[in-house]
């Protein structure tokens, strides 16, 4: 009776100390993210002109699918962003953007009440909606309206309930285009922003 008491008593031990593991194991793969984003461009200019677009601030929305405990692939999207476009400090235009950024993730501690991951991957930007005001207008300036660029990530989920997640997040993402003035390449204009953010993620 003592024996069995004892192996009892191991059994719910160990029945404890696997407890937390396999609640994560029974976490769906699916996992939604709601964040504000603020975006800090480095305006990088080649062609002389000065060019620089404004930071912002901006809601996103991510959807990550987990293809095991410690990888996930995200997929970040917003709704095209509208940005003013200066040519030292004055404005002379402006345009819109959308940014989908997809990534492969590893989540370092996936069953943990704090999951820090980083990632790496592709972002592809489509350059709308772009206008220039009358004077730059004998420059007849355009600009190339798609961008690929690399993005790097790192983050953490600190899980607040069940299934709930508070996030941070931080990218650097290769963004830029092509500047023309009368249809010759003037230089290219690189926004490569730092994309900081946070937000709430749920798991199911």
């Amino acid at each position: 009776m003592s024996k069995f008491s004892t192996l009892a008593a191991l059994a719910t031990a160990v029945a404890a100390l696997a407890a937390p593991s396999l609640a994560s194991a029974q976490e769906g793969p699916w996992m939604v993210r709601a964040r504000v984003l603020n975006l800090d461009s480095a305006n990088k200019d080649s062609t002389g002109l000065g060019l620089s677009v404004n930071n912002k601030t901006f809601p996103e929305v991510d959807i990550s699918y987990f293809l095991a405990p410690n990888v996930a692939a995200e997929l970040i999207l917003t709704y095209p962003q509208k940005h003013t476009i200066y040519s030292n400090g004055t404005a002379i235009g402006s345009l819109k953007h959308l940014p989908p950024t997809l990534t492969l993730q590893y989540h370092f501690n996936p069953t943990g009440a704090v999951r820090p991951y980083v990632g790496a991957g592709l972002n592809y930007t489509n350059f709308s909606s772009v206008s220039f005001s009358s004077a730059v207008a004998a420059l007849q300036p355009s600009i190339k309206h798609n961008s690929f660029g690399l993005a790097a990530q790192v983050g953490a989920d600190f899980e607040v309930s069940k299934g709930l997640y508070l996030n941070v997040d931080l990218k650097k993402v290769s963004l830029g285009t092509t500047v023309y003035s009368k249809g010759v390449e003037a230089g290219k204009f690189k926004v490569n922003p730092v994309l900081a953010s946070v937000g709430l993620g749920w798991r199911f």
